[in-house]
């Protein structure tokens, strides 16, 4: 990167204050000492007036996707929309992780959770879960019932229909709090949350439930933040606004924030992607 033509674009807007927040970013790259992709060199051709004209958390975010991790390896930056009842969302969840798995030697991933809610006004005490099903689906309950029975057994898992089902804002604003410790924590929270409710009958709305998947994800702090039914609610919000205000169903996936899934994919359509984006 040519570091005096960034810094003389920068001095022609007569922004000092952008100049020195993105002369000190450039620096820090400087010392990095690992070589940067080919994407970096796209911030030469946008570092114009209407760049200078972003808050200064926008220079910060796209100077920070432009680097590869600490091992040399590109990052995939994965956000997922999912709701925790929802078990094409945990399907697709084992499937990435099949993929994440057959691609370490190639990339590096970073995975963020973002809540959506396929029952809004679903109760908070909860109902019987195979009732609703039968109630939503009708006629089709059973055959649905038996083809997510075959998928689960595909991954080792047995699809247990026993226990309650309802409102999951609890679940997500958990699942909010985790990220915020990082997003491993998070990642193992969403598995946590998932293999309860769909194999052993528990419940995402039960406070003991909740706090054990957080004992299990690491997540410090769980029994405090929840203990106020306002924690969160806003983040949680302002999430639902931000990334799954524009899609219809989960799960559904934005990797390098351009190659667009849904659905619980298959491992290899998720490599694909993985490849796509870090073109």
């Amino acid at each position: 990167m040519n570091f005096q033509k960034v810094t003389k674009h920068l001095e022609q807007s007569n922004d000092p204050k952008s100049t020195f927040i993105v002369k000190n970013i450039l620096i820090s790259i400087m010392f990095l000492n690992h070589p940067l992709p080919r994407r970096l060199v796209a911030i030469q051709k946008v570092v114009a007036p209407s760049f200078i004209q972003f808050k200064e958390r926008r220079y910060l975010s796209i100077m920070a996707e432009s680097v590869s991790s600490n091992t040399g390896k590109k990052i995939i930056r994965i956000d997922v929309s999912s709701d925790t009842v929802c078990p094409w969302c945990f399907v697709g969840k084992r499937n990435l992780d099949k993929a994440i798995a057959a691609s370490k030697d190639r990339f590096d991933f970073e995975i963020k959770w973002h809540p959506f809610f396929l029952n809004p006004s679903a109760p908070k005490e909860g109902v019987n879960k195979l009732d609703f099903y039968r109630e939503k689906f009708g006629p089709r309950a059973e055959g649905i019932l038996t083809r997510m029975t075959e998928i689960f057994r595909g991954l080792g898992l047995e699809y247990n229909m026993s226990g309650l089902t309802g409102n999951t804002l609890d679940s997500h604003r958990l699942i909010y709090f985790a990220g915020q410790q990082g997003i491993d924590k998070q990642h193992k929270l969403a598995e946590e949350l998932f293999l309860g409710y769909f194999t052993q009958a528990k419940y995402v709305g039960d406070m003991e439930f909740l706090l054990e998947c957080a004992q299990k994800a690491g997540v410090e702090g769980a029994a405090k933040f929840l203990e106020d039914p306002d924690n969160g609610v806003k983040e949680v919000n302002e999430e639902l606004e931000k990334h799954s205000a524009h899609i219809t169903g989960v799960p559904f996936y934005v990797i390098n924030g351009k190659q667009k899934l849904s659905g619980g994919q298959p491992p290899e359509v998720f490599q694909r992607a993985f490849a796509a984006s870090a073109e």
